[in-house]
């Protein structure tokens, strides 16, 4: 907050709920609102005039702007932060949205699935929040079942990585030319023994620790090949970040996205730049309640002035198995949709057990 925090923090309740009134039109509308029709509304009788005065000091305290000439007022981005931590009222999650939450979520999980339960969980939130729902999860936890080396030609083999919830990975490996078939069984064989059961990490310190016994078992194609596997392994880890999002076309349905495609064109360019996506979600990974990104405030969003809504996702242990949010325009329904993210990561957190 600026200097004038201190101003802020103190406005008397006549300000704060002309505020407030601004901020709840703005969320619904997405359009300016005036001094007359708020002198209308208010639970307290104030003429126009002195609605204008009360818009005007908040003005100064850099909370709302006037978008032109003669227009009422609407939020700034500095407003909105004020309105989300200190005057945002929380509402439930509806039984309805709580029941499908509920019943998709255990029903997508049951499919021994995890990879299709983010996904309907991304898809859910989106559905509900009416914007972009965004799922990012690490790999690197999943457990193993086995590994397949197929050959592809006489100097590469496709290593087929498959995970106990049923996902799989492919990665090509070079081999040696001549390299006989019983070698690619042998080294699979030896990996399976090793893998069937553990995560990605647990895998290479079991297959490093053995390393010298493993030149002893195994003839040098084997061993090479085994170590080819190796090289898989890293490339598995290093791409271990899996990030889906859903319902990005949500945001062309927002009536006033008509008038602001240039906004969306820049969001959903954000939502390409996948890496800053990734750094904003961990960002929300560190503390057990929702954070919520507005606007300029994330350099993610500099150009797009969009919201972001998160939570992490912890599993049946309690420890951070990835985050879940929603992405849209600054005038989300944060009063509706925070609760609804969490519950959503909370539930889904939940059935994912100690993956």
């Amino acid at each position: 907050m600026p200097a004038d925090s201190g101003a802020i923090a103190n406005l008397d309740a006549r300000s704060r709920e002309i505020f407030r009134r601004i901020v709840d039109s703005y969320l619904t509308t997405g359009e300016p609102v005036g001094s007359r029709h708020l002198s209308r509304i208010l639970p307290i009788s104030l003429s126009p005039a002195s609605v204008r005065n009360v818009m005007q000091d908040l003005e100064e305290l850099g909370l709302v702007y006037a978008p032109h000439t003669s227009a009422g007022r609407m939020p700034t981005e500095l407003g909105l932060r004020f309105f989300v931590d200190a005057l945002l009222e929380l509402g439930d999650v509806g039984a309805a949205d709580r029941g499908r939450i509920d019943a998709e979520v255990s029903a997508a999980v049951k499919t021994g699935r995890i990879e299709g339960a983010l996904t309907e969980a991304t898809s859910l939130l989106s559905d509900l929040a009416r914007g972009a729902g965004v799922v990012l999860t690490s790999k690197e936890n999943a457990r193993l079942k086995q590994i397949e080396f197929v050959r592809l030609d006489p100097e590469k083999a496709l290593a087929v990585l498959v995970a106990e919830d049923g996902t799989v990975e492919n990665r090509i490996v070079d081999i040696p030319v001549g390299m006989p078939a019983s070698t690619l069984v042998e080294a699979g064989n030896y990996l399976n023994a090793r893998l069937r059961g553990r995560t990605l990490g647990e895998t290479r310190a079991e297959i490093e620790a053995a390393s010298a016994q493993a030149k002893r078992e195994l003839d040098d194609l084997t061993a090479r090949l085994v170590n080819a596997g190796l090289a898989f392994w890293a490339g598995a880890e290093q791409a271990g970040q899996q990030l889906i999002v859903r319902g990005q076309a949500n945001l062309l349905e927002d009536p006033s996205a008509r008038d602001d495609l240039e906004r969306i064109r820049h969001l959903f360019a954000d939502l390409e730049t996948k890496t800053d996506v990734i750094d904003l979600l961990h960002r929300a990974e560190g503390g057990d309640g929702v954070r919520i990104f507005i606007g300029s405030e994330n350099k993610l969003f500099s150009l797009s002035g969009s919201s972001m809504i998160a939570a992490p996702l912890r599993n049946s242990e309690r420890k951070i198995a990835g985050v879940l949010g929603v992405i849209g325009p600054t005038r989300l329904n944060y009063a509706r949709i925070v609760p609804v993210v969490e519950y959503t990561a909370r539930v889904l957190g939940g059935l994912m057990g100690g993956r």
